[in-house]
């Protein structure tokens, strides 16, 4: 009961800073939320702590809790991926992801066919394969389950770390172009084969193969859903 208090007050407050209706600099007081949304004082204060690991709330002092612009905001937390994909901007944050996955994607097919474990080799072509089955079927929601961990594979199986710690972002991604009717009713067989080739060339240690083919991979994405963005202004955040 507590955690989903807990989460509540997350995602109560989370999404209202992210859509806008509370803008930075506005404040809230941890009595307020407590009232509001009927959670001790304990659970409102632990909620606030999340938040502000999130870079969305700070505490001032005989303040309260102050809401902080989105230069401040994590926005590599798969929990802030969401509720912005989940806002009226989505189109901006989709595009800023797809592009930071066309960049990253194809660098880790690449390393992943030179240094990944035969075991995860042969895990991708299993999956590769199933993907095939299913999305010819039409079972999106299967589909989708097995295309996060294909795509989390991918990025472990590269041996950098860093690469394999975006796996809950794409996944967050990943999610969202499904929950908000981006995929066609079946995805398309160039894309199947596309994601049995990476494989392949993973599993037989080809590394440009595996690099053009997951490129393949990322620009057929960006031609499919661009439309979603092709409207929304591109933001330059100022550096310290």
């Amino acid at each position: 009961m507590t955690s989903r208090l807990h989460n509540l007050v997350i995602e109560s407050v989370g999404t209202r800073i992210i859509s806008g209706d509370l803008a930075a600099g506005d404040t809230m007081h941890s009595e307020h939320l407590e009232t509001e949304l009927q959670v001790s004082r304990s659970v409102a204060r632990e909620a606030v702590r999340v938040l502000q690991s999130l870079g969305l709330v700070e505490s001032v002092k005989r303040v309260g809790i102050r809401v902080l612009p989105e230069t401040s905001w994590n926005v590599f937390d798969p929990s802030v991926i969401r509720w912005r994909l989940a806002a009226a901007g989505k189109g901006a944050q989709l595009r800023s992801l797809t592009e930071l996955r066309s960049a990253v994607e194809p660098a880790a097919a690449e390393l992943a066919a030179r240094h990944a474990p035969s075991d995860l080799g042969a895990e991708l072509m299993a999956v590769a394969a199933k993907m095939r089955s299913v999305g010819r079927a039409g079972d999106l929601q299967q589909f989708l389950d097995l295309d996060i961990h294909y795509h989390g594979l991918v990025l472990a199986a590269s041996g950098n770390e860093m690469f394999a710690r975006m796996q809950s972002m794409i996944a967050e991604v990943l999610r969202g172009r499904t929950d908000y009717g981006l995929m066609p009713e079946r995805p398309h067989e160039e894309a199947l084969q596309l994601h049995m080739d990476v494989a392949d060339a993973i599993s037989g240690g080809d590394p440009e193969a595996a690099r053009s083919a997951m490129d393949k991979i990322m620009r057929r994405t960006m031609e499919e859903v661009g439309s979603v963005w092709a409207d929304e202004p591109r933001i330059f955040t100022q550096l310290p």
